[in-house]
């Protein structure tokens, strides 16, 4: 699917073609949400198109694109997501056998956090959901994780690209360009947020 393609749709159709391209995006990674999320920011300043209007149907598409690939997981193990991904099936997704094995790893490691943090890295955000599903993680609290970091994902790029204006295309090229080290920043920013919260909250509670 081409840039134009993308654009064309949600000109013409929306907050459903919002839906659309981010769900089918979190089963099929290749399509680029930041091209997706950034375009529909500039669009709230042309077209009817509402910045919370655009963020909840960006975050409903999310949700059903993790649920279907939590619903995989939950039917297949990591060996057989990885013959499926050796044949045809993992050319036509851009998907290689070793990528699997990462977000299941990743998911190992980090647990609930890998379900959050991992809605804004490329790949990850879409295949995390099957690890999860593999594991028969609670599928309310993996509701309630995805749902939580798509929005805020969602949210960050849907303004970027509305404070972008005309220049949401430049502002795509950096984003693209410096992708992982916002990722870097927003988690250590994150990070120093909770431990000062907890620090405080333990303070507290021994006075």
């Amino acid at each position: 699917m081409t840039e134009t393609t993308i654009t064309e749709l949600i000109n013409q159709y929306g907050y459903f073609a919002i839906a659309f391209l981010i769900a089918f995006e979190n089963i099929f990674p290749p399509i680029p949400s930041e091209l997706v999320l950034v375009f529909t920011g500039y669009l709230t300043l042309t077209s009817k198109l509402t910045i919370w209007g655009s963020v909840l149907a960006a975050t409903a598409g999310a949700f059903v694109g993790a649920v279907v690939l939590y619903g995989v997981g939950r039917l297949l193990n990591v060996r057989q997501i990885e013959r499926l991904l050796a044949g045809r099936v993992g050319k036509l997704l851009r998907l290689k056998p070793a990528d699997v094995d990462k977000a299941a790893a990743y998911f190992n490691r980090r647990g609930g956090w890998a379900i959050l943090i991992g809605r804004c890295i490329p790949v990850v955000r879409s295949l995390v959901s099957i690890p999860a599903g593999m594991t028969a993680y609670p599928f309310a609290k993996f509701s309630g994780l995805t749902i939580l970091g798509t929005l805020v994902w969602n949210t960050v790029l849907i303004l970027v690209g509305h404070f972008a204006g005309g220049a949401w295309n430049t502002i795509l090229a950096i984003i693209d360009q410096w992708l992982v080290v916002i990722i870097v920043a927003v988690a250590v920013i994150l990070g120093c947020y909770l431990y000062y919260r907890f620090a405080r909250n333990s303070t507290k509670n021994q006075d």
